[in-house]
C-alpha cells in the first residue's frame, strides 16, 4: 500500500513538473531584449484581441524614412482589462508609442511593456 501511494504520488509529482516547465516556457521573453527597452511611435494597422496574448501591428517609420511593419505583442485580454483596457483602447489609426524589448533576432516584433495613447494616457501590457 505504502508503495502504490509512492508510486502514485511520484507520477502526480513529474506531471506538476512538466505542465510547470511548458507553463514557463510559453511565458518566456528570453527571445526579447528586455533589458534595453526600445520604444517606437507609430499608426496602429490592426489589433488583434486574442489568447494567450493579443498584438498590436504597427506602421513604424524607420531610421530612411521607409514604412515597415511591427508586430508588437501585448497580454491576454484579461490581464489587459486588469489594466484599463477594452477590445477598443486601441484603434486602427491611432497614433502612439509602445516600449518593450525588441527580439533579438532583428525580427521587426517586441514584446510590450507599455503603450502612450494619443490622449497621453500610458497603460501597462
Amino acid at each position: 500500500m505504502v508503495r502504490r501511494s509512492a508510486i502514485y504520488l511520484s507520477t502526480v509529482l513529474v506531471a506538476l513538473a512538466a505542465f510547470a516547465t511548458l507553463a514557463l516556457a510559453h511565458h518566456s521573453v528570453s527571445m526579447y531584449d528586455m533589458e534595453h527597452p526600445t520604444t517606437l511611435k507609430g499608426t496602429v494597422e490592426r489589433l488583434e484581441w486574442t489568447n494567450p496574448h493579443g498584438y498590436i501591428y504597427l506602421q513604424v517609420k524607420d531610421e530612411k524614412g521607409q514604412i515597415v511593419e511591427w508586430a508588437v505583442e501585448i497580454n491576454s485580454p484579461n490581464f489587459l482589462r486588469h489594466n484599463g483596457w477594452t477590445s477598443t483602447t486601441v484603434k486602427p489609426g491611432d497614433v502612439i508609442t509602445v516600449t518593450g524589448g525588441a527580439a533579438k533576432s532583428g525580427a521587426k516584433t517586441m514584446r510590450c511593456t507599455t503603450v502612450v495613447l494619443p490622449d497621453g494616457t500610458v497603460l501597462r501590457s
